[in-house]
């Protein structure tokens, strides 16, 4: 792409109104950053990936209100998390976290457990403990 065909749509609720860069050529035929206003296609696809998000996020807090997972999964997915990464944030071996997952294996775990997922997942303790009753809480 050329720097005059960088796409400079005027779309609504792009970004807030901060610009984006994309890398584009120039006259030299050397890439450089060019600000965009925003493109359609990136809105939209943008839109329908945080919309697939929200839902996860949804489908696993009902999960968890219907006792079929524990709070973690609800956390590890609104941080957009897998076992692998949160446990090395936490400092747990990855088995563990997944088998964390389980409604009757989280409510076992000790305090200290918890406040290594707390700490990693940025939350406080209590608010581990639970989910949000409706998705309007977060």
């Amino acid at each position: 792409m050329k720097v005059n065909e960088v796409p400079q749509d005027d779309v609504p609720d792009y970004s807030e109104g901060i610009k984006k860069g994309n890398y584009a050529l120039d006259d030299q035929g050397k890439y450089v950053m060019v600000p965009s206003k925003g493109w359609d296609v990136d809105e939209l696809t943008n839109r329908l990936a945080f919309n697939e998000y929200k839902a996860k996020v949804e489908e696993t807090r009902k999960a968890v209100l219907e006792g079929k997972k524990s709070p973690l999964a609800y956390y590890m997915e609104l941080r957009q998390m897998i076992p692998k990464f949160l446990g090395k944030t936490a400092g747990i071996a990855t088995f563990r976290v997944k088998r964390h997952l389980r409604p009757e294996i989280f409510a076992k775990l000790k305090e200290s457990v918890l406040d290594s997922y707390a700490k990693a997942l940025e939350i406080t303790k209590e608010e581990l403990k639970t989910v949000p009753h409706n998705s309007q809480e977060r």
